[in-house]
């Protein structure tokens, strides 16, 4: 065993001469290891005589004794050599929870005018702890730093639009430069998660019922925008008006048009989609749900026959991302995923 460890020592093995782990290298190394140590073993055994003293490498002290090994002795082994992995292999990336938003959320579903995918930070950072948001605000940004999160996946992209400087002279800015400062990454799905066949406007069609179920501006792959649905029997426009209530937690919500009438077909478009009002009128919609809609295109919608059923911007949207740390945190178990818990609606509904 002395000789065992001795030829272990003398080899470079002993962990005290740093061995390349770069990736590429890993194979070779752990074959040509294998071998070294293998003739090591049989040179000790056969060729020095087991009374015989080693000399003291680089002033170490002796081992009192007949052989004189160093001390402390013991065989060590690179895990490398017989597993090939490395820490990069084992660690979490934000280039790996990239990827898996990505498949979630593909990025050529954005629409062209969008800012999506990783915004800020180094896709090669290790990730521990993520918090998911609809928006990226002082309270969110400071929850983030505060409890040392390395990653935000949000809804709204930040920056949305270019940014020719980046100074503390705007709300932009400033995010940005504290988020830098802490080393914080951005990740923002926006319009690829509203479209995403496990997006926010898919989820909105399951949670309220509807059947077959279908993009409502559809795109030649055969994905698209908003969603369009029927109900398995026509519902009134207030039992409509009451599952969005139940399905999004909330009390208070907008609406145009006569709570009597008889809903078979809905359309739905999350956050601000009012642009898909055509849309959801030549796809012969009953109504539509929407995040919010300008003035005018109530009056629109009223002149057309097409009821509108208006929860907000930010319930039409918050609950998807809630869901999102949920799916995050079930294919990464190693995290810390949480929803932020400083994210409010700006709006008040009394």
């Amino acid at each position: 065993m002395p000789l065992l460890a001795a030829g272990c020592y003398y080899s470079g093995l002993d962990g005290r001469v740093p061995v390349p782990e770069h990736e590429a290298l890993v194979p070779r190394l752990r074959r040509v290891n294998l071998i070294k140590y293998f003739i090591l073993v049989v040179y000790g055994l056969i060729c020095v005589p087991i009374a015989g003293k080693f000399p003291p490498r680089n002033g170490e002290s002796e081992r009192a004794g007949e052989t004189g090994l160093p001390v402390p002795f013991s065989i060590y082994l690179p895990a490398t050599m017989f597993t090939g992995s490395t820490r990069e292999d084992r660690m979490t990336s934000v280039e790996t929870v990239g990827r898996f938003l990505e498949g979630l959320a593909p990025l050529p579903l954005a629409e062209s005018w969008d800012n999506v995918g990783l915004l800020v930070g180094d896709r090669r950072a290790e990730v521990e702890r993520v918090m998911t948001c609809l928006t990226i605000t002082p309270a969110v940004a400071a929850e983030s730093v505060n409890r040392g999160a390395d990653l935000i996946v949000s809804h709204h992209p930040l920056p949305f639009r270019p940014v020719k400087q980046l100074n503390a002279d705007t709300t932009v800015g400033r995010l940005l430069l504290e988020l830098i400062a802490a080393r914080v990454g951005v990740y923002s799905l926006h319009t690829a998660f509203d479209s995403a066949e496990e997006g926010i406007n898919q989820r909105l069609a399951i949670g309220l019922g509807l059947q077959d179920v279908v993009p409502l501006v559809p795109s030649e792959d055969g994905s698209g925008a908003g969603r369009l649905g029927e109900f398995e029997e026509p519902s009134s426009l207030a039992e409509v008006v009451d599952r969005v209530r139940e399905l999004l937690g909330i009390e208070h919500l907008h609406v145009v048009g006569d709570l009597k009438r008889p809903i078979r077909t809905l359309a739905i478009g999350c956050g601000a989609a009012d642009e898909f009002l055509g849309a959801a009128v030549q796809a012969g919609s009953d109504a539509m749900l929407l995040g919010e809609a300008r003035f005018h295109t109530c009056l629109e919608a009223e002149a057309r026959g097409v009821a509108l059923i208006l929860p907000g911007h930010f319930a039409s949207e918050r609950f998807a991302v809630e869901h999102l740390a949920e799916m995050i945190a079930k294919q990464f178990p190693e995290l810390e995923v949480w929803a932020s818990r400083e994210e409010c609606d700006p709006i008040q509904w009394m």
